[in-house]
């Protein structure tokens, strides 16, 4: 398990992919499936390898992604 937890909100993400561009590791990527509102959510493929910048969560113009400490920290 990596140091650093990705929570993404399906429902609240409109897909601009705006976290997959920021992302330094390049992490993050448009889902396959569809939401309420129509839109493929992105999500992480390899969360072991998050790095924890949070570059993902503060360029989210929905909010849809929060990052933790592994052990329980604070969100970003």
């Amino acid at each position: 398990m990596g140091k650093f937890k990705l929570t993404f909100h399906a429902e609240r993400c409109k897909g601009c992919g705006l976290c997959v561009a920021v992302c330094p590791k390049k992490l993050i990527a448009m889902g396959k499936h569809v939401n309420s509102k129509g839109y493929s959510p992105a999500g992480v493929e390899n969360e072991d390898a998050c790095i924890g910048c949070a570059s993902c969560a503060v360029m989210c113009p929905d909010g849809a992604i929060e990052i933790y400490q592994a052990e329980g920290g604070n969100a970003q």
